[in-house]
This record gives C-alpha cells, structure tokens and sequence, in this order.
C-alpha cells in the first residue's frame, strides 16, 4: 500500500515547464433574461477572476502541490503580460517568461452562469519560429537546473523546437513529460512519459474501439514515436498507464463534474511532480487520476492541494487518516492558495480533548458556512493551562489524527505552545484570515476572540448552536463514575 505520509516529499520536487502559456480570464454572474437585440441569455456580471492558464497554469497545479515550479514560455509587452507574471509571483511560481514587443500574449475569457461556461473568447496569435527559438536558447540555460521537464503543447508556436528541447533534457538525464497537441507523436520522440487524451489519441491513429485494440494500438505508437510510456486519459472511463511491457487501468474518480477546464494540466502536473518527488510510476498515475477527480468537481483552472489529494486516496482505502501531516507554514500557504481559488474560508477553534457527538456536529454545522474548514487546536500545553493538570486526555497528535479523520475538516493547526498569552487563536486568526470565524453557542460576538479582525476584514461571525448533554467534562466524569 502506498504510503501517502510521503506526500511531504512532495517539496523535494523541482519541475521545469516549457509551454504556450495564456491569461484565462472569468466573468462570472446570473443570467435571468434574453437580450431583446439578439436570441442570447443576459448575464449580469457579478465579479472577474484572472487567472493563469495554458502551461502556466501546469506550473500554478505543481506550486499548489508544494512543488518548485518555474514556467517558461512567451508572452507580449503588454497589460495581460504583466498580469500574468504578476500572478505567478503570487502562485510562488518562478517566471522565466520571454517578454516580447512584437508579440501578444494569449488570452483566453471565459462567460460563466450558473456554473456553466456560456461563451469562449480567444485572443491569440501563433508565434513564429524565430521566437520559439529564444526560447531554446533560454532553455539549455535552464534545464540543468531541475530534475523533470514538462513540456506543454497549445500548438501556438511556443514549441517549435520540441525535439530538440527533450534530447537536452534526456541527455543531461531529465524525466520528460509531453502534454501533446500534434497528431503526429513522433514530434516527441525522446519523451519519458505522454499524456494525451483519447480524442488526442484517436486523431494520432489510436484505436480505442476495445480496450485490447487501445493497448495494442498505444503500444505501436509508442515504439514508432520513440517514447517510454503513455497515460492515457479517458474521461468517464478513467486513465491508462501503458508501456510496452505492463498496463494498468485507473477508474474514473468524479463525484460530480462542475468544469473539466484544466483537468489534462493537473494530471500532467500532479504526475509530473509525484516522479519528481521519487514516487514510482503506477503510484503517480493513481494520484494523478484522484487528482483530476477533484479537479473537475471545482469552477474554472482549478488546483489540487497535497491535503486534498491524501483526503481522497484514503478515502479509497475506507479510511481518511492518510498519515500526510502538513507544516503550519505549508497549512497556511495551502489555505491561501484556496482562497485565491475564490473558496470561502471558515475558522473555528477549541481543544477538541475527547471527540463526542456535539463536536462533530458543530464542526459539520461550521464546514457548511464555507467551502473550507480550518480547526485551531489548543496545544498541551494550552490545554493544562485552561483545563487542569490531568488534561488533555489526548496528546497533540492524538487529536490532530483524530480532527484530520472529518470529513468536514481541511486543516488542523496547533497553536498556544509557549506562554498564557497564546491560548486564544487570536495571532492565527491573523495568519488564516478567515472569511468567517464561527464559534459554539455558549458565546457572544463581543467575547468571540478575533472576532473584531474578522468583521473590519469584511468577514462575519457565526455563533452555532451547542448540543445539550454532550461534552468533554460530562464524558470524564461519567467513565470515572
């Protein structure tokens, strides 16, 4: 069995992207009416989002992994340009971006109501192969630098010399990973790993009439095209990992399907750094297919955090406790990337001793006032301060695997290590930034920690109701008798 605690290694990684990167734009609001100039729906606008997409977006997907992560590729001298570099810094992604004055840089904006893309708008030019040039030349500056190259393909000119970019990496001894756009696969020889979908697949002459016809087929293209090893993505029927040798099927892992808008990146980004990471290859297919699950149920060019992805593939296994226990550093940067995602953060905090009945259900109750729960947890030290010297009854860790095991529960962080002054949350209610702070019933807004914060933030306070007869204290003296 997979040993998901190994997903801290997942910073180890360094990944290298080359590729066709793009600014995806979102505007996003309610449609209730049809213009009376045109048989179109009316969407009234409610907010934009920017985001960074193409290969940029492959390098976002690797950073939000914990990844080190670095894109190159071109863009103009222009106002998406620099939004875009401007994004990546945020991303923690390094941009090696080649600015140039007579190009444009690719945008792609996207009208979306009620969870469902209404119209695309592409504005873009195919650079010519002088450019894609420049880009070699960056390159073999580069390459040496990472231990993984993965090479992204729009078909937009970026990649003119993609023979030339992956014989250089193979032979400074690099993993290559080929997202491809080109019918022909050949333009890929070299490659470690391809990841084509099956229309992809069907227009380079594969046969997936059955899956023995699919295998027989992927195998010949693969000897023909000079490449080790093919996952195959096959949308409702999952992937396939196919060498010349072995294969393995991979079920698709969707509860429900919200936007497939860079699922082919994710998949690409997450196998690219699980390898990276020293994860063997049937391992990384399987989370990169979790992945891609997780991925499709969001809005937009969705990421999949490493908490996500542990939460999942225990899941599998009948059991949420993955072992995989991030750094309150990592927490946090993994809670900002959520929010920059638009997802609503909610913050709550207790000792959480000895979990009953009445914490499960406000932690439920508190989960469903966002999209994502982050728990602050009362050291032990913090714990004896509050309770007495013969608590907690549980250590530390005891009650972060516990909390970790809800389903309703993203994060669990410690806090209250040191003197008194740390037993309220209030330092890491500054640090989360929560869009709401939520507390049981037995408060009010003005005795809530942190609630001050939250409210001149723009965030609310959210007071739930305690269930009568279930506590911590009633529980002790009842097994003491």
């Amino acid at each position: 069995m997979l040993d998901l605690a190994r997903l801290d290694q997942l910073q180890n990684a360094s990944v290298l992207v080359i590729g066709d990167v793009m600014l995806d734009r979102y505007f996003i609001g309610d449609t209730n009416r049809i213009s009376p100039e045109a048989p179109v729906p009316v969407v009234r606008v409610a907010h934009t989002e920017d985001r960074a997409g193409g290969a940029a977006n492959v390098a976002r997907n690797i950073a939000h992994l914990d990844g080190q992560a670095a894109i190159l590729g071109i863009i103009g001298n222009d106002t998406d340009g620099r939004l875009l570099k401007d994004l990546l810094v945020k991303e923690k992604v390094h941009s090696e971006l080649l600015e140039l004055d007579d190009a444009r840089t690719i945008s792609k904006t996207r009208i979306i109501s009620r969870h469902q893309q209404m119209v695309r708008l592409d504005m873009e030019d195919t650079f010519p192969v002088a450019q894609a040039e420049s880009v070699k030349q960056r390159y073999g500056e580069l390459v040496e630098q990472y231990n993984t190259v993965i090479i992204s393909d729009y078909a937009k000119g970026t990649l003119a010399c993609v023979g030339d970019l992956i014989q250089a990496a193979r032979k400074a001894g690099k993993q290559v990973l080929v997202d491809p756009k080109s019918k022909d696969f050949s333009l890929y020889r070299g490659a470690t790993v391809i990841t084509p979908n099956l229309s992809e697949f069907k227009a380079a002459g594969g046969d997936a009439s059955s899956d023995d016809a699919m295998l027989s087929s992927a195998r010949a293209m693969l000897a023909d095209a000079g490449i080790d090893t093919m996952l195959l993505t096959r949308s409702e029927q999952g992937m396939s990992l196919i060498t010349p040798t072995e294969h393995h099927h991979f079920p698709a892992e969707v509860l429900e399907v919200s936007d497939v808008t860079g699922a082919g990146d994710t998949v690409i980004a997450t196998l690219g750094t699980l390898l990276s990471a020293g994860f063997d290859l049937k391992d990384a297919a399987w989370l990169s297919n979790l992945a891609a699950g997780i991925v499709v149920a969001k809005l937009g060019a969705a990421t999949v955090s490493p908490e996500e992805l542990a939460a999942r593939a225990s899941h599998q296994w009948s059991a949420k406790t993955s072992g995989y226990h991030p750094s309150v550093e990592q927490s946090l940067l993994h809670i900002d990337y959520a929010r920059q995602q638009g997802e609503r953060i909610v913050f709550t905090n207790g000792c959480f001793d000895i979990l009953h009945a009445g914490h499960v259900r406000y932690l439920a109750q508190a989960r469903a006032l966002g999209d994502r729960l982050v728990v602050g947890l009362n050291s032990d030290a913090s714990v004896r301060r509050l309770k007495g010297e013969e608590r907690p009854v549980n250590s530390l860790e005891d009650r972060m695997e516990v909390l970790s095991a809800l389903a309703c529960v993203d994060w669990v962080i410690p806090f209250g290590d040191n003197t008194e002054e740390n037993d309220t949350p209030e330092q890491l209610i500054k640090r989360v930034n929560p869009q709401v702070l939520a507390k049981g019933g037995d408060y009010s807004i003005d005795t809530i920690v942190g609630a001050d914060f939250v409210q001149e933030n723009g965030g609310e306070v959210a007071i739930l109701p305690t269930v009568e007869g279930r506590s911590t204290t009633g529980l002790i003296k009842k097994v003491r008798g």
